[in-house]
């Protein structure tokens, strides 16, 4: 089978052409804009992404495939790049393969899609990769929680769907999550159920011990106080009983105290174990042996976001049915920048520490030349007087 890529986006020149705003999803004052940039510290030079901004805003974007996606019996591969310049505190950063018939000037939260990939950051409760299928209108969240990177750094997802009914997530072309779409999501009902007839017969007996009937507590047990007077006591010399009432020593817990009396525990002889739950096959499941095939067909990439603090740029997205045109793209492109990118955002930082310290130590010095104006108008004002 001939390799099909169905899109490839670096968002070079004319990617605007390409891309549609969905400005008519929410009120004008309640959506983001999307600028092109490099950001801050770019991997390429003119290298250029699209960013969220300004803060608390939702966002729509949305392109066309090439040619609908339908992924009955091939591999299905969703590559792409987040960078969180603006050290992102709550706000997803997942893209969506969108159903056919939709209206990209209204595409957003209420859109019909058959995937939905990518991080989402919220504080510390929210922190996880996304990965939602609908399937048959229901939008199923995936078992485990995939990690997310939350550095300022740019980080490749990439989510891979099999015909063999498996999945892989990697993350920087290293695997963060993988298994099988049956144990991982909830596609089907469960095959068997308890049997809603059935039920614990009232004379069953699951307690596996039952206390000694021919224990019995010993004489004088109960005399045994649970507190005593402290026999290290003894009373202050300057006590006055007159004044201060008759002094009696504080209590302690007494070490002879055995606690409340209970019989010793023994095997129980009506015991049967523990009664289980007899199941018969559910009515309501339906086998499906293609769970994996979601794009029926799939016809279109997006964004969809609310971000309490924006500023992430979005770069090199590919939709295929070839794992080697994904890597061989990723190679061109997040792979070709990463270390730059990288030493670039080092220099940044260690230029911010070098002025902070400078500021730091203009400050210190101020502070000390204060002071000793102080200690010196002190000393001229000794002198006067």
């Amino acid at each position: 089978m001939n390799a099909k890529t169905y899109l490839q986006e670096t968002f070079d020149e004319g990617w605007d052409k390409r891309w549609t705003v969905g400005n008519e999803w929410k009120p004008a004052s309640e959506m983001g804009e999307w600028s092109w940039t490099g950001g801050e510290y770019p991997g390429a030079a003119g290298d250029k992404g699209i960013k969220t901004g300004p803060d608390a805003r939702f966002f729509s974007l949305s392109a066309p495939l090439s040619e609908e996606l339908d992924n009955g019996g091939k591999d299905l591969v969703l590559s792409y790049t987040v960078k969180h310049e603006q050290n992102l505190d709550c706000g997803g950063a997942y893209i969506k393969l969108v159903k056919p018939g939709f209206d990209p000037k209204k595409f957003g939260g209420d859109t019909d899609y058959s995937i939905m990939f990518g991080p989402d950051v919220c504080g510390t409760s929210t922190r996880k990769t996304h990965v939602i299928f609908n399937y048959k209108g229901k939008n199923l969240l995936s078992k485990k929680n995939v990690r997310v990177e939350t550095d300022r750094l740019s980080h490749r997802y990439t989510l891979i769907v099999r015909p063999d009914n498996t999945y892989e997530v990697q993350i920087d072309g290293t695997k963060a999550e993988s298994g099988s779409l049956y144990d991982d999501w909830d596609f089907l009902e469960p095959r068997m159920i308890k049997d809603p007839s059935a039920s614990k017969p009232s004379d069953w007996v699951d307690n596996a011990q039952i206390p000694d009937p021919e224990d019995v507590k010993p004489a004088g047990y109960d005399d045994v106080p649970a507190k005593i007077p402290d026999p290290k006591a003894s009373k202050p010399e300057d006590w006055n009983d007159e004044e201060d009432g008759e002094w009696t020593a504080p209590q302690i817990d007494n070490p002879e105290y055995k606690g409340e009396w209970k019989a010793k525990m023994i095997p129980n002889p009506a015991y049967k174990g523990p009664w289980i739950h007899p199941e018969v096959p559910n009515p309501a499941f339906v086998d499906d042996k293609e769970v994996y095939h979601v794009c029926k067909p799939c016809a279109a990439v997006g964004f969809e976001l609310w971000q309490v603090k924006a500023g992430t740029i979005f770069d090199d997205i590919i939709v295929t049915d070839s794992i080697a045109e994904a890597e061989a793209f990723a190679k061109q492109t997040f792979d070709a920048k990463k270390e730059a990118e990288k030493k670039a955002f080092d220099a940044i930082e260690e230029a911010k520490r070098a002025k902070e310290e400078e500021e730091r130590k203009k400050a210190e010095e101020a502070r000390k030349a204060s002071e000793a104006d102080a200690d010196d108008e002190e000393e001229n004002d000794k002198d006067e007087l």
